[in-house]
């Protein structure tokens, strides 16, 4: 951990610049480190030669394989799901792996891709297995498939012995349709022989980017799902991921061993669009952010869940805090948290409407709540991968939703501090600062933020029509000659007086200030001093902040002192054009006049207003009388079909979106009723 003592005036170039000292837990949370922390995998016990509870030999072998449940996957569709028809590609993905191929998937958040590996656990003889990162996720998607009538569970280590012993017999005895489990779990010799003492259906390996050193949620215990065909030699496999640039698609494929490695068949690729239309992507330049951000919220309809993430974990409960002083039923998660704390507000999150969770990326990844309404971000992400990832939280349910950012100079010089003072070399420095400059590309385009965020990921798009920068078309002014007074005075600075400083004492000189520090430093006598009094200080800390994603300028050394970066040559030589977009700056607000997302209710028709909230209030406390999320009941969709159609028996209730057979045996008699009454 790089040491942080007191700050020294005379020494810090940023003493004016808001950009907070890092926190003595800073480097100790998750910024480089892995988002899988003790926050949700607490899989450490089973992949450092502790043994497994129950002996895996004390088991007769199974009398038989799982047998089929379906004999088509439209049979499955209709059935558990309550769909008459597939979306997109998952009707060929489904094919290609039940009649026995491998597969590569790259689809959306909220695509639909755990029904292609589902479905084909379903319609093919024996158990699927899916390796999933984080226990929160296992758990939430075992709890959708039982309340689907799936026969589904997981092996993990909040089990205890007997509970673990249990999925296990019911394995080798072929009852279970699907079986979750850890990537550092399956590293485990004890569970691969009680695998293969089973039968498997298929192999699914979800979040699959973390086997890829060039995405940005690298684990290295994927890396040992590469033989997972020699282990489990005839069945198909697939690899699942919601993010993948060309790079992390090309490295997961080779790493996994589904390039066709030996001259087996190389698996099929099947890369749907990365877009969210339903997200309204907001980065706003950042005054006071959480000023800004209480704006944002209270912009977004009444009652509206939500996840901010912020870098650091005392910023996250600084954050909670002065939400909730505000009125906002917000609650704080990082790693630094007892696992209780964590695990409770964690489970309001999730069963109860209008929470906003702030949190670390320790939170996020296994959280399947469809109707997060918002992710606001008031600290800038390492990476776009990151930043698409978390985002994707928002709007699972396909219903309007915004990602809000808000971003300013002193994030960053401090990204820019974190990745010089991190352990990795010089090639991972090199990957760490591209990952940096596209993130900063995003942030500062004039152009449409969704176009520039799928082509970041390889696919082409016009305007969006319902970004930031879409619907208020950014003005822009040449920057050439401001840019130019800024570099003569750093060089001037550095070949006269062999100096360096940050960028507060720099917009100091330029607009002519006269405090103590300039009057000690004799910076009054420059050439350039006051230069720069066009512009105010909010102003130029724009220019700088744009100057730096550029590369025009750098941030160097512990204190981030600035210097001419590769591109500045031109600038001053009056050859590079430099356009820079004119923030608004002087306020403090969530972001123009963006449209205002949907509340649930929004997209029914004004007769249905009433059942349909009568409906949401029914499975609120059906939720809270089985103790599981309101989703797991019936999605919004669902409720609005009910609300429009207003079926009046048992019989009508088949063929609406999202009520299978076992949900109709569930809750059909309920759902009628409330429809009857009101």
């Amino acid at each position: 951990m790089p040491p942080h003592g007191p700050r020294d005036s005379s020494r810090d170039p940023y003493q004016d610049l808001p950009l907070p000292e890092p926190p003595d837990d800073f480097y100790a949370d998750d910024v480089y480190g892995d988002p899988w922390d003790d926050a949700q995998h607490p899989e450490e016990g089973e992949w450092m030669g502790v043994p497994d509870a129950t002996p895996v030999a004390s088991f007769a072998p199974p009398a038989a394989a799982a047998p089929a449940r379906f004999a088509t996957p439209a049979d499955a569709l209709r059935t558990v799901y309550g769909y008459e028809s597939f979306r997109g590609d998952q009707a060929e993905i489904i094919d290609q792996v039940v009649s026995g191929g491998d597969a590569v998937v790259l689809m959306p958040t909220g695509g639909g891709k755990s029904v292609c590996y589902q479905i084909p656990a379903l319609v093919r003889e024996g158990t699927g297995l899916v390796v999933s990162p984080l226990i929160a996720l296992m758990h939430d998607q075992v709890d959708a498939l039982r309340a689907n009538g799936v026969n589904a569970a997981y092996l993990n280590s909040t089990q205890s012995a007997a509970e673990r012993a249990d999925v296990e017999r019911a394995y080798l005895a072929g009852e279970l349709d699907l079986v979750y489990v850890a990537p550092e779990r399956l590293s485990s010799p004890a569970t691969t022989r009680l695998l293969q003492r089973g039968a498997l259906s298929v192999i699914a390996i979800d979040e699959a980017h973390c086997v890829s050193q060039w995405g940005h949620d690298f684990r290295p215990d994927y890396l040992a799902l590469g033989d997972l065909g020699e282990r489990f030699p005839g069945v198909p496999r697939m690899a699942l991921t919601a993010t993948a640039t060309r790079a992390t698609h090309k490295e997961l494929t080779e790493r996994l061993h589904l390039d066709g490695p030996g001259g087996t068949p190389a698996a099929k690729h099947f890369v749907a669009s990365f877009d969210r239309p339903n997200i309204q992507y907001r980065i706003v330049p950042k005054v006071d952010p959480r000023k800004q951000l209480v704006s944002f919220i209270r912009s977004m309809p009444e009652g509206a869940a939500g996840i901010v993430y912020a870098l650091s974990r005392k910023s996250v409960e600084q954050t909670a805090t002065y939400l909730a002083a505000q009125g906002f039923d917000a609650l704080p998660y990082h790693a630094g948290l007892p696992a209780e704390v964590r695990a409770a507000n964690q489970a309001r999150f999730l069963r109860e409407g209008g929470v906003v969770m702030v949190a670390t990326i320790a939170f996020g990844m296994g959280i399947d709540k469809p109707d997060v309404r918002f992710v606001a971000h008031i600290d800038l992400p390492k990476s776009v991968e990151g930043y698409y990832q978390e985002t994707g939280r928002a709007g699972r349910d396909g219903e309007p939703s915004v990602a809000w950012m808000a971003y300013g100079l002193g994030d960053v010089v401090q990204q820019r501090r974190l990745i010089d003072q991190s352990p990795g070399d010089r090639t991972f420095k090199m990957r760490m600062g591209q990952h940096l400059d596209a993130m900063l590309a995003l942030c500062e385009t004039v152009e449409c933020r969704r176009q520039n965020l799928l082509n970041y990921f390889g696919q082409e798009s016009g305007p969006c029509g319902n970004c930031d920068t879409c619907l208020e078309k950014p003005d822009t002014f040449d920057g050439l000659v401001p840019a130019q007074k800024l570099l003569s005075t750093i060089v001037r600075l550095k070949r006269e007086r062999n100096q360096a400083f940050g960028a507060g004492h720099l917009i100091d000189i330029l607009r002519g200030s006269s405090n103590d520090r300039i009057r000690q430093q004799k910076h009054d006598g420059l050439a350039t001093y006051g230069i720069g009094t066009d512009l105010s200080d909010q102003d130029w800390r724009s220019v700088v902040r744009q100057l730096l994603a550029r590369g025009i300028l750098v941030a160097q050394g512990d204190y981030g002192t600035l210097a001419p970066g590769e591109a500045a040559g031109g600038v001053l030589k009056g050859e590079t054009p430099v356009p820079l977009r004119k923030d608004t700056m002087g306020r403090v607000s969530g972001g123009g006049r963006a449209r205002k997302a949907s509340a649930a209710s929004d997209a029914v028709a004004e007769g249905d207003r009433s059942l349909f909230e009568a409906l949401r209030a029914w499975r609120a406390e059906t939720a809270r009388e089985i103790g599981k999320p309101a989703y797991i009941v019936f999605g919004d969709a669902t409720l609005r079909a009910l609300a429009e159609l207003r079926p009046a028996s048992i019989g009508e209730l088949d063929g609406i979106t999202g009520i299978g057979e076992k949900k109709r045996e569930a809750y059909g008699d309920a759902v009628l009723a409330v429809i009857a009454a009101t």
